[in-house]
C-alpha cells in the first residue's frame, strides 16, 4: 500500500470517527433537550434510594401493604417450592454443586444445600420457570422472586426476624417497580428483560437494609447492583429466561455484600448521563422512580396469576375457558377461532408452532388451545407432552389472532365460529387476577396446593403454607426455606 493510500485510509477513519462519535452523543443531548423538566427529579436519585432504603420501618407500612407483601410471598413460596423438580433446577444444582461446598442455605423444597450466593441464584431460577409468578402489569416485572430469594438466602446465613424480612421484602418489591416505571416502556422497548435488570438493584437494597449498611455503603451496593443488569427478551421460551431472576437475586446478595466491606462505586449511577437509567432505556420518568417514596404504594399493584404463562395471555385463556364452560363446548364442534387483543399479545407470546413446554407459555396459540381442551392452563397444560399432542395441534391450527392498540393488556375479545353455523363470543374487560379482579387469598391457597402437594405430603403442604402466611410473625425466618424440605 503506497503512501497516498494509507494517507485516504487514514482520512477515512478520522471523518467515520467523527460521525460515530457525533451519533453516540445526540441521544444524551436531545434526552437534556427534551426531559428539562425531569432534571431536577433526577438529582441525587442513587442517594434518594439510599435513603429511603434505610429509613423504612415495619410500623411505616400500611396494613393493605402488609397484607400484599404477605400474598406475594406466599405466592413466592407455593411457586418456587412447586418447581424444585423442574430440569432448569435440576440442571442448576448439578452445574453448581462441584464448585459450591458450603452447605449454608436451602434450595425450597430439595435437599440440596448451597452457599448463600448460589443458594439465591436457584431459588430466583425455580421462583420463575413456571412462569407462574407474581407481575406487575404496567411493566410486566416479576419481583418478588429475585428479592425473597436473596433475602431467604441471607437469613440463613444471619438471624433476620420476620417484621425485619417483611420491611426488607416490600423495600426490594417497591424499588424494582418503581425502577421499571421509570424506564418503560423504552427498556423492554430495546430488548431488556425487565425481571432481570431492576429486581438486581431491588434485591441489593433490601438485604443492604438488613445488613445495617451506612448511606454511603447503601449508594455503593446500588452502583454495583446497577452494574450487572442481566436478560434479554430473545430468551422468552428456553430456561434462560429464568436465570435472569435468578441472577438478578444472587448479584443483588453479592452487590450487598461487597458494599459491606466497602467495595465501593459511583454515587450518581443511576441518575448519571454515563450511568444506569440513560444506558438501559430509551424513555426515563424520574418521577415514576422517586415520586412519593414512603406515601405511594407501587407494591399494591402486584398482582398474582391464576394461569402458568405469559401474563399478556390471560385475558384469551379467560375467555376461552368461560365459552367452554357455557357452552360446554367440544372440540370437534369448533371450525374457527379468532382472538383480538392488545399488540403486546403477539410481541410477546406470537409462538406459532411451540415445540416444548417452555415456549408454550409464550405461546397465544397453545395457551387458547389448552383452554379450550382442558378448562384450565396450569403448569400440567405447559408440559412437552400436552405442546406437541396431535389434539392441541389440531386446535391450536384454527386459531387466529389479531392486534388492536385500543385493547388494554387487561383485556381481550374471542369470537368461536361452530361447524353447525353458530358464533360465539366474550369479551374479557378485565381478566382474573387483574388488579381489578385480582385472585383471592383462597385461590392463592388452592393455588399454592395445586403446584406444592406434587412435590411433598399434604400435611407438609400445610405446614409450609401456614408458615408463609405467617412469615412476619417469625423471630427467626432463616427456619422457614426448612419448612420446605421433606
Amino acid at each position: 500500500m503506497n503512501n497516498t493510500n494509507i494517507s485516504n485510509k487514514r482520512n477515512f477513519l478520522k471523518i467515520s470517527s467523527s460521525l460515530l462519535g457525533s451519533s453516540l452523543l445526540a441521544p444524551w443531548e436531545s434526552f437534556g433537550q427534551e426531559k428539562k423538566a425531569d432534571l431536577g427529579a433526577s438529582q441525587d436519585a442513587t442517594k434518594r434510594i439510599a435513603q429511603y432504603a434505610l429509613s423504612v420501618r415495619y410500623d411505616d407500612l400500611p396494613e393493605k401493604i402488609v397484607n400484599e407483601c404477605l400474598r406475594a410471598f406466599v405466592n413466592f413460596a407455593g411457586v418456587t417450592t412447586g418447581s424444585c423438580r423442574h430440569e432448569a433446577v435440576d440442571i442448576s444444582i448439578k452445574s453448581l454443586a462441584p464448585v459450591s461446598k458450603s452447605n449454608q442455605a436451602t434450595i425450597l423444597g430439595r435437599k440440596e444445600r448451597f452457599d448463600i450466593l448460589n443458594a439465591a441464584f436457584i431459588n430466583g431460577v425455580s421462583s420463575h420457570v413456571f412462569d407462574f409468578d407474581d407481575t406487575h402489569l404496567v411493566t410486566n416485572v416479576h419481583a418478588a422472586g429475585p428479592i425473597a430469594s436473596a433475602l431467604l438466602a441471607y437469613a440463613e446465613y444471619r438471624p433476620v426476624s420476620g417484621r425485619e424480612f417483611l420491611t426488607s421484602f416490600y423495600l426490594g418489591i417497591e424499588m424494582s417497580i418503581r425502577l421499571s416505571n421509570a424506564l418503560h416502556p423504552g427498556h423492554a422497548g430495546v430488548g431488556w428483560h425487565v425481571s432481570g435488570t431492576t429486581p438486581t438493584i431491588g434485591a441489593a437494597v433490601a438485604v443492604g437494609r438488613l445488613m445495617g449498611l451506612t448511606e454511603q455503603q447503601m449508594m455503593w451496593a446500588i452502583g454495583l447492583a446497577a452494574s450487572q443488569p442481566v436478560g434479554f427478551r430473545e430468551s422468552f421460551g428456553s430456561m434462560n429466561k429464568s436465570f435472569n431472576p435468578g441472577r438478578a437475586a444472587s448479584s443483588g446478595l453479592f452487590s450487598a455484600l461487597l458494599a459491606k466491606n466497602n467495595f465501593t462505586s459511583s454515587n450518581q449511577t443511576i441518575e448519571s448521563r454515563i450511568g444506569w437509567a440513560n444506558s438501559l432505556s430509551l424513555t426515563r420518568d424520574y418521577q415514576e422512580m422517586l415520586g412519593d417514596l414512603g406515601v405511594r404504594f407501587e407494591t399494591a399493584l402486584d398482582t398474582y396469576k391464576p394461569f402458568a404463562c405469559g401474563i399478556v395471555i390471560h385475558p384469551a385463556i379467560d375467555a376461552a375457558i368461560q365459552l367452554r364452560n357455557e357452552y360446554r363446548l367440544q372440540p370437534e364442534q369448533i371450525k374457527s377461532i379468532l382472538y383480538k387483543g392488545n399488540p403486546m399479545v403477539l410481541e410477546l407470546t406470537g409462538k406459532k408452532t411451540p415445540q416444548t413446554g417452555l415456549e408454550g407459555k409464550f405461546s397465544v396459540y397453545h395457551s387458547v388451545a389448552v383452554a379450550l381442551l382442558n378448562g384450565k392452563a396450569g403448569e400440567k397444560e405447559y408440559s412437552d407432552q400436552i405442546v406437541l399432542d396431535p389434539k392441541t395441534i389440531a386446535i391450536r391450527n384454527k386459531i387466529e389472532v389479531a392486534v388492536d392498540a385500543n385493547i388494554p393488556k387487561k383485556s381481550g375479545d374471542m369470537t368461536i365460529t361452530l361447524n353447525d353455523g353458530r358464533v360465539l363470543h366474550q369479551f374479557i374487560e378485565n381478566a382474573v387476577g387483574s388488579v381489578e379482579k385480582p385472585m383471592t387469598n383462597a385461590q392463592l391457597n388452592e393455588k399454592f396446593h395445586d403446584l406444592v402437594d406434587e412435590v411433598m405430603p399434604r400435611k407438609n403442604t400445610n405446614q409450609l403454607l401456614d408458615a408463609s402466611w405467617k412469615i412476619h410473625t417469625m423471630a427467626n425466618v432463616g427456619k422457614f426455606p426448612r419448612l420446605s424440605v421433606v
